[in-house]
């Protein structure tokens, strides 16, 4: 390979990794603004506001719609003749969908630490009950701070998720957590009476833990899931769901 064609390869490789770079930012702001409410389910996505709105150009844009296409974050709307991209809707199936599969996944984790050295699993099990007894009292406060409720919970769930899963099973939890968390932040403050609930359920996953046995820690998890999910299900009944066409 001549000079010219190895510095032609270099200019190549580095404006791909570039490009690779603007559609991994442009995803990353994309998701935030779903995951967080602030491009409600059912917004329209115009491709160029979005770049617009981005800073960036339209082309990482477009290939970071579709990733998130592919990942159920937005959806192709179909009215007469016209077929338009927007912010996937927030449902009492999905809902039911997603947290079966969180629950699956993070049952498989608290599994596997649950097999962990005795001295590992009382570290562990330590710093899941500070997390929960900061839940509890994070629920009696008056007012409850919903927010705060949602980061404590959802820290609670990923000490044990780390400390369970390989990388494999975390990059797979790390793809469909932030789904679920779309109707956890949304619905929120519809669930604060609930939170009781959830702090004694989680109490369960943490004795299951620290008594080494990975059936009852898996479920356990599974439990919680599946009835944070009926309570949800409640919820979206009474408020409706969101975004829905």
């Amino acid at each position: 390979m001549t000079i010219a064609q190895t510095r032609d390869t270099m200019i190549a490789a580095a404006d791909a990794g570039g490009r690779g770079e603007s559609v991994n930012r442009a995803y990353d702001q994309l998701r935030e603004l779903i995951v967080h409410g602030r491009l409600a389910p059912g917004t329209r996505i115009i491709e160029s506001d979005i770049a617009d709105r981005l800073g960036i150009s339209r082309t990482p844009t477009r290939s970071a719609l579709h990733r998130l296409q592919q990942e159920g974050y937005v959806a192709i709307v179909e009215r007469t003749k016209e077929r338009r991209l927007a912010v996937a809707p927030l449902t009492q199936s999905d809902a039911m969908e997603l947290f079966q599969i969180v629950g699956q996944l993070e049952g498989m984790a608290a599994r596997a630490a649950a097999e962990r050295p005795e001295v590992d699993r009382i570290d562990l099990v330590a710093r899941l009950r500070v997390l929960n007894d900061e839940l509890s009292s994070a629920g009696k406060a008056t007012p409850a701070e919903p927010s705060r409720l949602f980061d404590l919970d959802t820290a609670f769930h990923r000490v044990y998720v780390e400390a369970g899963a390989g990388p494999r099973l975390l990059a797979l939890h790390d793809a469909i957590k932030p789904q679920a968390e779309r109707y956890a932040r949304l619905y929120v403050n519809s669930l604060v009476e609930e939170i009781a609930t959830s702090v004694a359920e989680h109490e369960t996953i943490n004795q299951s833990i620290e008594a080494g046995e990975p059936d009852a820690a898996g479920q356990a998890v599974e439990n919680n899931w599946r009835n944070a999910a009926r309570r949800l299900s409640r919820v979206i009944g009474t408020h409706g769901e969101r975004g829905s066409w």
